[in-house]
Formats: C-alpha cells, sequence, structure tokens
C-alpha cells in the first residue's frame, strides 16, 4: 500500500490520479466471521474501497468500559487483505440508524457542541480509538485513505468550534491522511457542517448533477465526492418494506461516475441492527414527531443483501463499475425446520425476584444506569395517568416499559427512555415508587425448570438439532418480542412487520444442539419456532 492525497483539486493514489469506488459496510453490523466473503463481494461488484462508521456506544457502554475494541482493527487487517483501500467515520456521533447515532447513553448535558463534559468525554473516548486507526493508514503501510470529521453536522448544529476541536483532536492523535466532512448538498448544510482546509464531501439519492453543482459552487477547488449515495434505504415498524429500483439507482451511479466524481455506495451491504442497537427516528419535517423505530434487519434494499447473496442491484451495479472479480459463494441456507419451545419462564416473577431500586418518583432509564431493556415499575396506586417514552404495559402491580432505540437524528437526540413527566392520580402526583431494570444482552441466569404457568409476559425455550451451521431465517408465532440463539440476542420481532423473519448468521449456530430463547411481550407465550 502506498500514499493517498489530494492534489490540484484531484485524489492520487501512489502518485496516479485515482478515483474512490467505496461501497459502505460496517464491522458491528456484520459476524466477524463473515467478513471475508463480504468484502469479496465489495471487490466482485468493481469497488476499490470500503467505509465504515464506529459506534462509540458499541465499543464502550458504559464510561471507562471498552470492548471489542479489536474488532475495528480486525476488520481494517481484512479489508486490506480483500484488496480493499478503508475510509474511518469515528464520529464521535454516526448516525447510522443506530441507537443515539453512536452516541453513549450515559453522556450528559448538551451533545455534539462545545459543552466541557460532552468534549472531555470526547477526548477519552479519542485517546483509545484514534491511535488504533492511525496505526492503519497509508501514511504507515496499511489501507485507512481518508477519516471524517463528525458526521453531517450541517443537519444539526452551527458550532465552528466544536468541529475545530475533532479536528485537532484526530490531527494531534496521528491521523496524516485527508481528513472530510459529508453533508447534505444544501448551503446550510455546507455552511453549517464543514471546515476551511477540510475535503467537503456531499450526501445524496438522486439528482446528482445538482448536488455537485452546490457543492462546486461552495467548494469548487475540491475533488467532487459523494461519500453517501443513498442506493436503497432504512425500513421502521409499521412501515413499509423500503425498496428502490435496481435500474434507477445503476441510473444515478453512473451520472455520478459520468461528473467525474468519487462515489461511496451507503449501504453496499447493510447488515443487521443485533441485539437493542437498531435506532428510531422521528415524524415531520423537523424531526421532532412520533418515535419511528428501525426494523432490527438492515438490509437497507442494498446491492448485498443482509445474508450477502447478490442481488439484482448488486448485478446492475457490477455492470456500471466494471467489476470483474470472482462472486463469492453466499452460505446456504438451513433446510425449512420447525422448533418447538416447551419451556416457559414468566417475566414478571422473574423481575420481581431482582434488585429494586427505591425513589420517589419513577427514574428513567438513565438513572437507573440501564441503557436498553426493561424496566418494570411498580407502586400501590391502580388507576394511573403517565407518559412512557417507550412501549409500555399495565401489569399486575406496576408498568413494564420497554424501550425502543433512541432517536438517531435530529434534535431530540440524547433522549432518555422511560416513565417521563411523573405519574398522576387525577390532579395528584403518585409518589413512593420502586423500579426493577432488565438488561437482555445476557439471560444465562434465567432460573429455568420452575414448571409454572405464566400469565403476561413470558420466556419460552426450546433446541435446534443441526449437524452443519447454515444461515438462516428465523421466525416465532409471537407477537412482539425479543430472540436468542445460543444466548445471543438476534433483535426485535413484531408483527405489525415489515421484518416478518429474523436473520440467522450460521456463525452463531454451532453442529449439535442450539438454544434458542424468546420473550413475547404482547402475546401468550411463544410455542414454536421456524427455520428456513
Amino acid at each position: 500500500m502506498g500514499g493517498f492525497e489530494i492534489v490540484g483539486g484531484r485524489f492520487v493514489r501512489d502518485g496516479v490520479e485515482h478515483r474512490v469506488l467505496s461501497g459502505a459496510m460496517h464491522y458491528f453490523r456484520v459476524m466477524p466471521q463473515q467478513w471475508p466473503q463480504r468484502l469479496g463481494m465489495l471487490r466482485a461488484m468493481g469497488l476499490n474501497t470500503v467505509e465504515t462508521y464506529v459506534p462509540w456506544n458499541w465499543h464502550e457502554p458504559r464510561r471507562g468500559r471498552f470492548e471489542r475494541l479489536e474488532q475495528l482493527g480486525d476488520f481494517l487487517t481484512a479489508a486490506r487483505e480483500a484488496g480493499l483501500d478503508a475510509i474511518v467515520r469515528p464520529g464521535p456521533y454516526i448516525c447510522a440508524e443506530w441507537d443515539n447515532g453512536g452516541l453513549p447513553w450515559w453522556l450528559e448535558g448538551p451533545l455534539r457542541c462545545s459543552a466541557p463534559a460532552y468534549l472531555k468525554a470526547v477526548d477519552d473516548w479519542f485517546d483509545v480509538l484514534i491511535p488504533e486507526i492511525a496505526r492503519h493508514q497509508v501514511t504507515r503501510g496499511g489501507n485507512v485513505i481518508m477519516v471524517q470529521v463528525e458526521n453531517e453536522y450541517g443537519s444539526y448544529g452551527s458550532d465552528r468550534a466544536y468541529l475545530t476541536f475533532l479536528k485537532e483532536g484526530l490531527e494531534k492523535r496521528g491521523i496524516d491522511v485527508p481528513l472530510f466532512t459529508s453533508d447534505g448538498p444544501t448551503e446550510l448544510m455546507l455552511g453549517g457542517g464543514t471546515l476551511p482546509g477540510v475535503l467537503a464531501t456531499v450526501n445524496f439519492g438522486s439528482e446528482p448533477e445538482e448536488a455537485f453543482k452546490t457543492l462546486r459552487e461552495f467548494r469548487p477547488g475540491d475533488p467532487l465526492c459523494c461519500m453517501e449515495f443513498w442506493c436503497g434505504w432504512f425500513s421502521h415498524w409499521g412501515g413499509e418494506q423500503v425498496t428502490r429500483d435496481p435500474d434507477d439507482a445503476a441510473d444515478v451511479l453512473r451520472r455520478i461516475l459520468d461528473a467525474g466524481a468519487s462515489v461511496n455506495l451507503y449501504m453496499a451491504h447493510g447488515g443487521t441492527n443485533f441485539g437493542t442497537w437498531a435506532g428510531a427516528n422521528r415524524g415531520d419535517p423537523l424531526h421532532t414527531g412520533e418515535l419511528q423505530p428501525d426494523i432490527t434487519s438492515y438490509d437497507y434494499d442494498a446491492p448485498i443483501d443482509e445474508r450477502g447473496a447478490p442481488t439484482e442491484k448488486f448485478w446492475r451495479f457490477r455492470e456500471v463499475l466494471g467489476g470483474t472479480a470472482d462472486v463469492p459463494e453466499t452460505r446456504p441456507l438451513l433446510a425449512s425446520t420447525t422448533v418447538e419451545l416447551p419451556e416457559t419462564l414468566g417475566l414478571l416473577g422473574f423481575m420481581r425476584s431482582l434488585p429494586k431500586v427505591d425513589s420517589p418518583v419513577p427514574l428513567s432509564f438513565e438513572e437507573l444506569g440501564l441503557g436498553q431493556g426493561l424496566v418494570l415499575y411498580g407502586t400501590s396506586v391502580k388507576e394511573l395517568d403517565f407518559h412512557a417514552a417507550d412501549h409500555s404495559w399495565i401489569v399486575d402491580g406496576g408498568i413494564l416499559v420497554e424501550s425502543m432505540g433512541r432517536t438517531n437524528y435530529g434534535p431530540l437526540l440524547g433522549e432518555r427512555k422511560g416513565i417521563v413527566g411523573g405519574v398522576r392520580h387525577s390532579h395528584q402526583l403518585v409518589h413512593g415508587w420502586t423500579a426493577t431494570p432488565l438488561e437482555l444482552d445476557d439471560i444465562s441466569a434465567l432460573p429455568w425448570g420452575q414448571h409454572e404457568s405464566p400469565t403476561g409476559p413470558a420466556f419460552s425455550r426450546g433446541w435446534l438439532d443441526i449437524t452443519e451451521p447454515c444461515d438462516a431465517y428465523l421466525k416465532v408465532n409471537g407477537i412482539k418480542g425479543y430472540v436468542w440463539v445460543n444466548g445471543f440476542l438476534l433483535g426485535r420481532y413484531w408483527t405489525i412487520g415489515p421484518q416478518q423473519a429474523l436473520y440467522v448468521p450460521w456463525p452463531l449456530l454451532r453442529p449439535g444442539r442450539n438454544e434458542i430463547v424468546a420473550l413475547e411481550l404482547n402475546g401468550p407465550p411463544v410455542t414454536h419456532a421456524t427455520f428456513g
């Protein structure tokens, strides 16, 4: 690997003019064992670069407790082995339809600005993260060619000092490849989200000529680059499955290239919002309306689908990009089979055995130290008037609240979860509460074998026997809840759709016996799961 720089308004790689043909693929949405096949698919489509965000909250779920830090470096190494350069977008805010836009739930005070407490947390995170990115730069023999400063900041704020703080923080920690910003192609967004001397790029899904015209007027000396060509889109629970005509998307891609621009396909391969990491958007043009939680799948109608298979869009893009590399094989699907889930365990009974927190008023998830999951609120008053920030149920002796993903875009970033604004009985505030939080990532402590007939929300368990791990799609006969495979939380299911089955990557399965657990919140216990 050699150098990468901007010379005379052009990208130059190893001394030769270069067009960046990139595709977004997020290492945190794909099992590491599947990275080589997915990266090979990018290469086969005709791309020379892979782009990824870095989710701060996934790596620092509690302040000072860092997890999975090796995965970014391993991913960049895997990309280099696949013959791909890399673009890294470390945030600290990433949007990405990811919970809270990648910002940790434990952050306090104003976000994405020069507030001292926020800047201190960013500094601490960058001290850990940025040296790892720096050692993979092309200037040090690696494959990272560009690094982003924040993300679409012009859609959010106007704190130039904050952007400068981030730029200088990247540079002083060793980033010496070109820095860039990415924003919508409007004067307002480019004006608020860019910095002098830092490459400006634009994000859009159509009308590339107009977008590049705006960018040229704003930055006549920069190389033309679409950092996010939205070739698909995400879907919300209760909404329609969003798709885009492959020929239409390929036409826009062709026009981007005809303009002489570099491009990053968003997404080339979407992957999955495993666990409770799916974010949410807000209705109305100002993004302050009703919560619109994202589905578990992040297929995104991308050219490479959720399980890594080529779609019709893949073949259309390959024609435009001139891809010639062999297309990697896709893992076979598990043969259709139905698994009974005969063991049950009542959720409420289990939660009432856990430690409770007493307080005069209901505490938020954040005050309870809970990122995502469930909280069972208890009080002696039966008739209540309350507002929960997410889905909630009146249950025997209290209120059960489920968090559904924090807003990832717009002014409500950093919202609190749980019961908010107090609870009233008629005109009177109700005091005297207990709260029992339950994280859902680890269910190893569930006390199976109590032989009860649960009422209300319940866990169900059964076993899948296989000889060889394969990819699968799993569907349970429940209404709304969660599914675990061998203790790994796949994500949410909900019959309101549009998603009706959860993708099960083959690395989660093993030869022999596999544990399947479902938690049903809205109906009777799940009795079976269908694989196929």
